[in-house]
């Protein structure tokens, strides 16, 4: 059996809450209503997206995951703009961009080391740290602002989810698979 996962990492509950504060005002530039606005519960910053994987790779996932890692220690996520972009022919995004520390970058590279070290090879192009807020087809008549609000939220990166993601009838449905937490020698999670 086959699932669609990817790598991400968790917002806290004061992050999220200030997102979904600014999410409601950024309903105002969705003058034709074509946004699809995500569930705060939903909000991640994905790290790296594997796709179709099997439930033996998740396994050797978690290993390398917990193995990888190890050393890995909590940091600082900063995102300090909105935006709007395609990630793909088919899909759009409104979003809440992280600057893209080197943390960050370093971390989203382990993350393909990971999978590829797993056996899950993926190409990863393009790699853009981002919240999203809203999904909207790419063929669409929405109108970014010539100037987005003022975004400064910082949060920090304590752990990293293998989530599988299962479409709804409102979007997406994210079941963490496993964590890991990023401080050498905390108990990790596992999740049934």
């Amino acid at each position: 059996m086959n699932i669609r996962a990817f790598f991400a990492l968790k917002l806290g509950d004061q992050a999220v809450r200030r997102l979904a504060d600014q999410a409601d005002s950024l309903c105002a530039f969705d003058r034709q209503m074509e946004v699809d606005w995500v569930d705060s519960e939903s909000y991640h910053l994905t790290l790296s997206f594997l796709g179709d994987i099997t439930l033996s790779q998740v396994e050797r996932l978690e290993r390398q995951s917990q193995e990888l890692l190890a050393g890995v220690e909590p940091f600082q996520i900063q995102l300090n703009a909105f935006d709007y972009f395609r990630v793909s022919r088919q899909l759009a995004v409104v979003a809440a961009i992280s600057d893209g520390s080197d943390e960050l970058m370093d971390l989203h590279r382990l993350m393909v080391r990971v999978a590829a070290s797993a056996g899950v090879l993926h190409e990863e192009v393009d790699f853009r740290p981002h919240v999203t807020l809203g999904r909207l087809a790419a063929d669409n008549s929405f109108t970014p602002p010539d100037s987005w609000p003022s975004l400064e939220l910082s949060f920090p990166a304590s752990s990293v989810v293998l989530y599988q993601s299962k479409p709804g009838s409102h979007g997406s449905i994210y079941t963490p698979l496993f964590e890991v937490p990023l401080q050498y020698g905390l108990q990790r999670a596992r999740y049934a």
